[in-house]
């Protein structure tokens, strides 16, 4: 009893400013998983008899939780400039300060179908961020002091991805070569990082457990790039089954080590999943829908199902370790 009450003494739970002060920028990764299930559900209630209701909640639950976080990060901008200061010369946390536009951008495809001009302006305010977050990003990257191979990791594909994404909504409210401005800076950086990222994770130490559901990452720019090339060129030709088939290969590498990853403890970091496996569901069901091919309608599904199941496993998680004080605790 003695030995439990002093260990108690020493290590006291976090106060609330505490807890404030080491509040992660990467739960944004939370809002665009919540937003991908949205969109992914939207785009199954389109193409299948399911129910409509299912996105509209989430839709609601995905933007209630962005107007949150904004709200926490931003009380912690004020409260504790320099921790955030801290984040922003992190190697790794850096590249999720981009995850706060592109969760803007996911609100915007979710809302346009039922409120165009609400999601107009997330879709101007998102891309106006995003490409204000690639530009210190990268500007980072070539101006650095501090990086090293060993931190290339697939969490740099994050301001990338932003950028792919526009033209998804952008071809419906802006002109066509402001999509394809973004869709090329996507492109060609994801060309670039891959080939960074890939000689890291093949002649380096492998990803620390934390960074390890990261590699799901690989999987969205193929998939958000098809969903985009099919909005700028309005059809599947041979670069968007290009773009989705190297997604779906990916998506299949990742599943045959499904037991690797179940294995890790729970980090905040495995939401890195999420916004993924909703990338590669959404197109699958853009194939099926533009292709009318049973299979395609069946692996939709199929993804759709587990994609449902991981974020309900990760809402679960994040609650109880919440609840243990386990999260917004020093790494």
């Amino acid at each position: 009893m003695h030995v439990m009450r002093d260990t108690a003494a020493l290590h006291p739970p976090p106060t609330d400013a505490a807890r404030l002060a080491h509040f992660p920028v990467s739960f944004f990764a939370t809002v665009m998983g919540m937003a991908g299930l949205a969109i992914a559900w939207m785009k199954a209630a389109h193409t299948m008899p399911l129910p409509v209701g299912v996105s509209q909640v989430l839709r609601a639950v995905a933007s209630a939780l962005h107007v949150f976080l904004l709200g926490v990060h931003a009380l912690k901008m004020v409260r504790h400039p320099g921790d955030v200061d801290a984040e922003r010369r992190h190697p790794v946390r850096l590249n999720f300060f981009p995850a706060t536009s592109i969760g803007l951008l996911l609100l915007a495809i979710a809302w346009a179908p039922d409120a165009p001009d609400l999601a107009r302006w997330m879709w101007a305010i998102g891309t106006a961020a995003h490409l204000a977050f690639t530009l210190y990003v990268m500007s980072s990257w070539l101006h650095h002091t501090h990086y090293a191979i060993q931190h290339a990791n697939p969490a740099w594909f994050i301001p990338v991805v932003g950028n792919i994404l526009v033209p998804i909504a952008g071809v419906r409210f802006a002109p066509a070569d402001v999509s394809g401005f973004f869709f090329a800076i996507g492109l060609v950086m994801w060309g670039v990082l891959m080939t960074v990222v890939l000689y890291r994770l093949f002649f380096h130490e492998p990803l620390p457990a934390r960074l390890a559901p990261t590699l799901f990452i690989l999987i969205a720019p193929p998939a958000v790039g098809f969903l985009s090339w099919v909005a700028l060129t309005g059809e599947v030709d041979a670069m968007a089954r290009i773009l989705y088939f190297f997604a779906l290969f990916l998506t299949l590498l990742l599943a045959s080590n499904a037991v690797r990853f179940l294995r890790l403890p729970f980090f905040i970091s495995a939401w890195a999943c999420s916004f993924p496996l909703a990338a590669i569901t959404i197109a699958t069901f853009e194939m099926h829908a533009r292709s009318a091919q049973p299979f395609y309608g069946a692996l939709a599904l199929l993804l759709l199902a587990v994609l449902t199941v991981v974020l309900a496993v990760l809402v679960t998680k994040t609650a109880l370790a919440a609840r243990r004080g386990l999260i917004c605790v020093p790494e």
